[in-house]
């Protein structure tokens, strides 16, 4: 069975599956990954980004957005909009399943984190330094640059015929990861508004012991700094015809 909502569902859970996952590795009691640092975290979620595009691909989703902002860039490049409610409803799903998952697999250690505010970082974005205009500029130049740089990797200017078949998903996954190392300090680089909205809401439902409130209240940074960086960079791209 293969789809193009099927593909973007499970590409987009697997990708918060390994994000979420490598976030409450580092963040939860009694895991041996506790403590294990922003290197680990970027890593994972660059890791987690290349099995999501596989995956995505492999159940047929050929251009594997995994990402509402990239969706909309896409249509802002092609001119046609007609995908984006297929799209984005499969990601903000998947990203539910993804987190999910997540906190299945971390079941008892829950219980034994106290800190409600590192648990609900395990599944959504924050302000480092709460600043709203800040905060939305971050998370708009980090999409923004997502956008730009994926379509350079499979632009006409880098290579006439692509990247060699398998190296793009790689590519991608390495654009990520030095998001996170260089610009994620910030907010968390959420720079996907699936990722953030879709755990978000799986935390405020999910019975998490001593989990505390969800931060709806910075919810909006994500899904509108996200889109509008994608949405720049899709305009650019337009022009541009890479």
């Amino acid at each position: 069975m293969h789809s193009l909502w099927l593909g973007e569902f499970m590409g987009t859970a697997v990708l918060l599956l390994f994000g979420n996952g490598v976030c409450a590795n580092v963040t939860l009691r009694k895991s041996y990954a506790a403590d294990a640092g922003w290197m680990v975290v970027t890593t994972g979620w660059a890791l987690g980004v290349l099995c999501g595009v596989l995956v995505a691909q492999a159940f047929g989703s050929p251009g594997a957005h995994l990402n509402p902002a990239i969706s909309l860039a896409s249509a802002i490049i092609s001119g046609d909009y007609s995908l984006i409610p297929v799209y984005w409803s499969a990601q903000l799903l998947g990203a539910m399943c993804g987190a999910t998952l997540a906190f299945l697999h971390f079941g008892p250690h829950w219980a034994l984190t106290p800190d409600p505010a590192a648990k609900l970082g395990i599944f959504c974005t924050n302000g480092a330094v709460r600043n709203p205009l800040a905060n939305l500029f971050s998370e708009a130049l980090g999409t923004g640059m997502l956008v730009l740089i994926a379509g350079a990797i499979f632009s006409h200017g880098v290579s006439a015929t692509g990247p060699a078949p398998g190296l793009g998903q790689w590519l991608v996954a390495s654009l990520v990861w030095g998001i996170g190392l260089s610009l994620g300090g910030t907010t968390g680089y959420a720079i996907n508004p699936a990722r953030d909205f879709g755990p978000r809401l799986v935390h405020a439902l999910l019975p998490i012991p001593g989990k505390g409130g969800s931060n709806w209240s910075y919810a909006w940074i994500p899904i509108v700094g996200d889109l509008t960086g994608g949405a720049l960079a899709g305009v650019l791209l337009h022009f541009a015809r890479l």
